[in-house]
C-alpha cells in the first residue's frame, strides 16, 4: 500500500487540476457573456421590490 502511495499523490493533482480547468472554461466559455452581465445588473436595477403574496394553500 505505501509503495502506491506517491502514484496516488500525483494522480490527485493531475486530476483536480484537469477538474480545475474543466470548471474554469465551463465558466469562461463565450454564449454564457450575456447572462453573466444580465446577473450582473440585477442589484443595479431601479425597479421597486414586489410585494410577497401571502401562501393560501390549504
Amino acid at each position: 500500500m505505501l509503495a502506491i502511495y506517491p502514484l496516488l499523490k500525483a494522480a490527485w493533482v493531475v486530476w483536480f487540476f484537469l477538474l480545475f480547468g474543466f470548471i474554469l472554461a465551463w465558466v469562461l466559455r463565450p454564449g454564457r457573456r450575456h447572462a453573466y452581465r444580465a446577473l450582473a445588473d440585477i442589484p443595479l436595477r431601479d425597479e421597486a421590490p414586489r410585494a410577497r403574496r401571502p401562501n393560501r394553500s390549504i
